[in-house]
């Protein structure tokens, strides 16, 4: 099935293994909030139990230095997508509010990224992400 947008996740390739997941968790959250209609319907099994929904379309996970990810930010302000972003200061908070200001604290262009998750038409997200390899 092609889709006519996608969603991209950036993540920085020097974070230990369980940031790397905390940070793909937060960032696909900040999708689903921003993009309920790419929710697909609640799951059930053969037994007649019920699961939750879940983002219904792939999510491609790239890997990248510092660099590399301040400019997919760059490039997708640029293009008008609006991203979720995950920044190093986080990871010392312990609640969403702190979190916020944690990222309000900082210019943007002194933002420590550790991850940026993106929707947007396929044609725009291959742009921002030029350059950048699937995460290993």
């Amino acid at each position: 099935m092609q889709f006519d947008t996608k969603i991209a996740v950036v993540i920085r390739t020097d974070l230990q293994a369980w940031q790397k997941l905390n940070v793909a968790a937060f960032l696909t959250s900040g999708i689903a909030a921003a993009h309920p209609a790419c929710i697909g319907d609640p799951y059930e099994d053969a037994s007649g139990t019920k699961y939750l929904s879940l983002i219904g379309q792939p999510i491609l996970i790239y890997g990248a230095d510092g660099p590399a990810l301040t400019r997919a930010l760059d490039r997708a302000l640029t293009r008008n997508v609006t991203p979720a972003v995950y920044t190093e200061d986080m990871f010392k908070t312990t609640h969403d509010a702190a979190n916020r200001e944690a990222v309000r604290a900082v210019a943007r262009t002194d933002l420590n990224l550790v991850g940026i998750a993106l929707r947007a038409e396929r044609k725009v997200i291959d742009k921002i992400v030029d350059g950048l390899k699937f995460h290993s």
